[in-house]
């Protein structure tokens, strides 16, 4: 899989002291695709791709990024790499176009080149007229957009997105969304994390949920949610009858109870909603399953710190 894999990583595992953050993970990612890491909070995504544009050093396994193993070849693979990290970590001294010239610099980037590119990144995420402003007066979701215009300014090979649209308004995820998209067209690869599932069945054309530094499951966001919360949820709330969850019991189906609420997974919504509508006093949602149910049934439905 190496000859055609933009990133090949087979038994990837980091340590940081006693902590195994990412334990012995195997994948790959193709070129041109979209690329999804899916988990709760400590689960090892920003670890996993960290290690991938070598911000963070491997422990064990092999990690090849264009064919280069990344402890040989960490400024190579930087070079073919844009990343726009969690965080909005621009320079608060500096204007809108300064941020991506200055950075520019470090890509060795004529002048001349370097401010067309600049221009028409602004231009691309609709940014362009706030380029003389200081960056402390965009919003958030202008921030993440020049946060991601500076991961652009070299032409990577390779995008690296860490949770892009947390905190944004659906206006400016949105957005953001169209352009990885457009990009996704031109065909720049790209790997994404993200808290947000829907985002992640928008634009990933794989997913690897991972939890505890292992990846669960992998595969097309439609793939996994048919193999594992099939075509329709059923949310019944307020139940605290006994009497009900052991009639739930004998029946074919699976469901789980959490808080106030039991979800019911089923390939034959029609047959279990006629039977769960007919039912007096509970309260009964049926919609269509998506990639949260997968991710909650994987990882849990418990609150993580």
């Amino acid at each position: 899989m190496t000859y055609e894999a933009v990133v090949f990583a087979e038994d990837l595992s980091k340590e940081f002291g006693s902590i195994r953050a990412v334990d012995g993970i195997s994948f790959y990612v193709r070129e041109g695709e979209c690329y999804g890491f899916l988990g709760p909070n400590g689960a090892g995504k920003t670890t996993a791709i960290r290690m991938i544009y070598c911000r963070t050093p491997v422990t064990s396994g092999v990690l090849k990024v264009f064919g280069l193993d990344v402890r040989r070849y960490g400024r190579e693979i930087k070079s073919m790499v844009g990343v726009a990290p969690q965080e909005n970590n621009l320079d608060p001294d500096l204007d809108v176009i300064e941020n991506l010239l200055v950075y520019s610099r470090y890509y060795d980037i004529p002048k001349k080149v370097a401010r067309e590119r600049a221009m028409e990144l602004l231009r691309f995420l609709s940014i362009d007229e706030r380029r003389k402003e200081q960056v402390t007066k965009l919003s958030g979701g202008m921030q993440r957009r020049l946060v991601i215009a500076r991961a652009l300014i070299n032409n990577p090979r390779l995008l690296v997105l860490d949770e892009p649209t947390t905190g944004l308004d659906p206006q400016a995820r949105h957005l953001i969304w169209q352009r990885i998209r457009e990009l996704k067209r031109q065909g720049v690869t790209m790997i994404l994390t993200t808290h947000y599932m829907e985002e992640a069945e928008q634009l990933c054309d794989r997913v690897a949920v991972m939890d505890l530094g292992k990846i669960l499951v992998e595969g097309p966001p439609r793939e996994l949610i048919e193999r594992y919360a099939g075509k329709d949820v059923f949310e019944i709330r307020r139940v605290e009858d006994e009497g009900f969850l052991k009639a739930l019991r004998g029946l074919e189906f699976s469901f789980e109870k959490a808080g106030d609420t039991i979800y019911i997974y089923s390939n034959n919504g029609d047959e279990i909603g006629r039977r769960l509508f007919s039912i007096k006093d509970i309260e009964v949602l049926h919609r269509r399953s998506n990639l949260e149910d997968v991710f909650l049934k994987l990882t849990g439905k418990e609150l993580r710190d």
